[in-house]
């Protein structure tokens, strides 16, 4: 998915992991896609830029888009990163310039990786669900992959984890000993949780890693603080379990790895090292270079925004 921002700000992020465990909740910001989609965005945030390797989270619906055209994101250009596609309800529709054409559905895995450059679309179906709900994540690209080849991947099958009144699919990385087929760069986690009303769970976690959980429905207790959708709980690093208690039927995402040591500049759909980078990728969006062309959507691709008149300034991984 996009930005969409027609001003987007320049984020310099990187270092500056919590030394230990703590639980930050953060509230998330409403931003609209397009006509028919309002997402909430969790990262970047005013207060945590990046958990591990993931820098960007938006999390949209459940939309009730029967008589609605759902998502519809024209072709967009992507550098530096890897883009999650993650649903618990409706399908989309990925495209992109390498000629991928591929329905993601619920918990099934779309994994780009845009690495030098890469372009995409992402639309409901033309016959789709009554229902749209999930959630788009980045993961930063490390200074030693970030130039590699594009890649789209799709898992329909991904490992999965159980306890009482828990289940767990995992997304990317490890998790309990489970690990996702998707490619990593960075170590890494990512898992869906589903969690029975009432169920009382303590999940294992690597204690190098940073972690932050965000609610996607319900209402459930982490590490003792009510989380539920619209925020996203930062926990800093030092923790070997979590504890979780659902107050109602409930699902998370928890996203965890370890700090992300490097400074990355994200603006727009790009991430790059520096502002003479950002100029020259939106340069080549602009003029049809580098990022190839996407065939079969109905539309014109996206323009990038304006930049801003002075060069893009550092603003920070956490303040």
């Amino acid at each position: 998915m996009s930005n969409l921002d027609l001003k987007p700000a320049a984020t310099l992020c990187g270092g500056d992991a919590s030394a230990g465990p703590v639980r930050d909740l953060l509230a998330g910001r409403n931003v609209r896609l397009g006509e028919s989609t309002e997402v909430r965005r969790l990262l970047p945030n005013l207060g945590r830029r990046m958990v591990g390797a993931w820098c960007f989270v938006d999390h949209y619906g459940p939309d009730d888009i029967a008589d609605e055209p759902g998502m519809q994101v024209p072709p967009h250009p992507h550098m530096g990163l890897q883009t999650v596609s993650w649903l618990h309800e409706g399908e989309v529709l990925h495209r992109d310039s390498l000629g991928s054409l591929q329905t993601v559905r619920p918990r099934e895995l779309g994994l780009m990786t845009a690495g030098h450059a890469i372009s995409h679309s992402e639309e409901s179906p033309r016959e789709h669900a009554r229902l749209l709900h999930g959630a788009q994540l980045w993961v930063a690209l490390p200074d030693s992959h970030r130039h590699t080849a594009p890649t789209f991947e799709h898992h329909a099958q991904l490992p999965e984890i159980t306890a009482p009144g828990l289940h767990g699919t995992v997304i990317l990385g490890s998790v309990d000993g489970a690990t996702s087929p998707g490619a990593t760069y960075t170590p890494l986690a990512g898992v869906d949780l589903t969690l029975s009303e009432g169920s009382s769970s303590r999940l294992p976690l690597e204690p190098h890693f940073e972690y932050a959980a965000l609610a996607i429905s319900g209402s459930v207790d982490v590490d003792g603080v009510r989380l539920e959708p619209g925020a996203i709980l930062y926990l800093g690093c030092g923790r070997r379990e979590l504890p979780l208690l659902a107050r109602t039927d409930s699902s998370l995402l928890l996203l965890g790895g370890e700090p992300f040591e490097e400074r990355i500049l994200m603006w727009w759909n790009f991430i790059g090292r520096s502002s003479e980078e950002i100029v020259q990728a939106r340069s080549d969006w602009m003029e049809g270079t580098r990022f190839g062309e996407v065939h079969g959507y109905d539309g014109e691709r996206l323009a990038a925004p304006t930049l801003p008149p002075v060069p893009l300034k550092p603003r920070g991984r956490a303040r």
